[in-house]
């Protein structure tokens, strides 16, 4: 399993961790940000492929903002699934 960090861009959250084994994701951890949103979605996440989680919650919107705590999550989980692979 390896750890991860993705800063993150026009969210009130402003960095995601997480665990990656293989294509699966665990432990995730946003850092700021709506706190019930954020204890929720990693619960939901939880053990879930990079695909699973971009198809769930990857292209949410907030509000006027072009990207979501949960979107971004989605591009932290794809980035850090590349960089596995490299």
């Amino acid at each position: 399993m390896t750890h991860f960090e993705y800063k993150t861009q026009n969210t009130c959250s402003q960095l995601i961790t997480l665990d990656l084994d293989g294509d699966r994701v665990y432990n995730v951890k946003f850092y700021g940000g709506c706190d019930g949103n954020l204890k929720a979605i990693p619960m939901l996440v939880d053990g879930m492929t990079v695909g699973e989680i971009e198809k769930k919650i990857g292209g949410i919107h907030c509000g006027r903002r072009s990207t979501s705590c949960g979107d971004q999550l989605a591009k932290a989980a794809r980035a850090a699934y590349e960089a596995s692979q490299k």
